[in-house]
């Protein structure tokens, strides 16, 4: 685990630049959690050992909460047929992640516009929601607006960066910070409530 704690220092300095350096565009802050609503939230194994350390921390009342929340869409996904299955957040508590300083890497970098598998820019889809980005994105295109980028009066160009879930959790990465992710897989599915 000490090895991973190095990395997250690490990934946590570095994301934390590049969120300033595109600060123009991000509009994140306590209370939204539009990124904590609806998603798949890959985990790797080590992930969800260190989000559980900082369950372990919370109040029974607070895990109990959980819990109930884990089972809730646990059914849910049972009963669905979507492949593309898409819940709340479990430690999405009154808005407010009861984990932060344990969340996985996914929560860490989303918000930044990242380059996918295929080099390509990925907008967050909060971009549509009238969050980050949304001050420089072309609704009908779905592409950052040169033209509004430069009526914006931004300083800095929005720009992706390398922070996909697959490049942040790569061999590569395994190999420089001595660490094993291990199996991935969507939070949800590596609770075991039986």
């Amino acid at each position: 685990m000490y090895n991973y704690l190095l990395y997250l220092a690490y990934l946590n300095k570095k994301l934390e630049g590049f969120f300033n350096e595109q600060s123009e565009y991000i509009v994140c802050k306590k209370g939204c959690s539009k990124c904590c609503q609806n998603g798949k939230y890959p985990f790797s194994q080590i992930e969800f050992r260190f989000i559980m350390l900082g369950y372990s921390k919370l109040s029974a009342e607070i895990q109990e909460q959980i819990s109930q929340k884990v089972k809730k869409i646990q059914a849910e996904k049972l009963n669905s047929n979507s492949i593309n299955f898409v819940y709340e957040c479990p430690f999405l508590i009154n808005n407010e992640c009861c984990v932060y300083d344990f969340r996985g890497i996914i929560c860490r970098s989303f918000g930044l516009m990242s380059i996918n598998t295929k080099g390509n820019s990925k907008i967050p889809f909060c971009a549509f929601e009238g969050l980050n980005y949304s001050n420089v994105l072309n609704p009908e295109t779905k592409i950052i607006s040169q033209e509004k980028f430069e009526k914006s009066g931004c300083k800095n160009e929005p720009l992706a960066f390398n922070v996909g879930y697959e490049f942040l959790t790569s061999e590569n990465i395994e190999k420089n910070f001595k660490i094993t992710f291990g199996d991935k897989k969507p939070l949800i599915d590596w609770f075991d409530l039986s």
